[in-house]
């Protein structure tokens, strides 16, 4: 058989091969390219980067639960300034295509964060976080907004020639809108989902397992829910969808592809198998070859529950 084609194609950005690593999950790279080879896959995505610094919530920040994780931690970053001068240097050696991934509390922040990325060619887009279900100020106030995440999506695009992709939230009735509200702003795609909010508590103190009460849940047991999401804005907007939640294998990374995702973002297994991408990467390759299946787009525009 032929060399499988493995490219994707993310709004104007081409990647080689749909797998990615998600936000949070790998810090700035330097500490998962211990463990793998990140030119071998797709993207990686930043940890949040907004214009100061942030300490986020106060501990305990994370905690396990059944099938998945609860974190608040807040959005801590070490700001743009920061990120540029320290973290930018050794991800220009990576070999791997780099999306910065922003979180701000107002939608000048937001432009003002893409703009001063804008000229690092190191970085190829920005994946803009309206959705993170654990600060106080932004997050899922953008979110649950379709007319701000209308202005945010359109106030960016202005500022920018790169990839502008939206990571929507999961907390809302229709997804579809939203996804929508992107497109039609010149949003290039977007990332399905983020987090769930959950909580938990100690039933012996009484008290919540997390200081801040309320988190955002990921791992496997939001993989059905992530998948429902995809299908959903798959059937309604066409607009390229990067799949996250719960992806922690070839198999997951497939399914999601089935139900309309162009690329899999890992993200909570990252802190369990750290070699996870490479692992899913070379399951991908031997699925293709074992459905004969020569480019994977054949996958990716199914859509056969449309």
């Amino acid at each position: 058989m032929s060399e499988i084609n493995l490219n994707v194609n993310i709004g104007r950005l081409t990647l080689q091969n749909p797998v990615m690593l998600a936000s949070g999950t790998v810090g700035y790279g330097n500490e998962i390219s211990e463990f793998i080879d990140l030119s071998k896959i797709g993207a990686i995505v930043t940890k949040s980067i907004s214009l100061k610094p942030r300490k986020g919530n106060p501990p305990r920040r994370v905690v396990e639960t059944a099938s998945g994780m609860l974190n608040a931690i807040g959005l801590a970053n070490v700001g743009i300034e920061n990120f540029i001068k320290e973290k930018i240097p050794f991800l220009k050696e990576l070999g791997t295509t780099l999306i910065a991934n922003i979180a701000a509390s107002s939608i000048d922040e937001y432009v003002e964060c893409v703009k001063l990325l804008d000229d690092i060619e190191t970085v190829k887009g920005f994946e803009i976080n309206v959705s993170c279900p654990n600060v106080k100020e932004g997050g899922l106030i953008f979110g649950n907004n379709v007319d701000n995440v209308k202005r945010i999506t359109e106030k960016v695009r202005a500022a920018t020639e790169k990839n502008v992709i939206v990571k929507l939230s999961p907390n809302t009735a229709n997804i579809a809108d939203f996804a929508r509200a992107v497109k039609d702003n010149g949003g290039d795609a977007v990332s399905a989902i983020n987090t769930l909010v959950g909580s938990a508590f100690d039933i012996y103190t009484r008290k919540p397992k997390i200081k801040n009460i309320t988190g955002g849940l990921s791992g496997p047991a939001i993989k059905p829910v992530a998948i429902a999401k995809v299908l959903e804005i798959s059937r309604n907007v066409d607009i390229p969808i990067i799949g996250i939640g719960g992806i922690s294998n070839w198999k997951d990374a497939v399914e999601f592809m089935i139900a309309g995702a162009s690329a899999a973002q890992l993200g909570t297994i990252n802190f369990v198998n750290p070699t996870a991408a490479i692992e899913t990467l070379d399951g991908i390759k031997g699925y293709c070859k074992n459905m004969s299946v020569k480019n994977i787009s054949e996958i990716i525009s199914s859509r056969i529950l449309r």
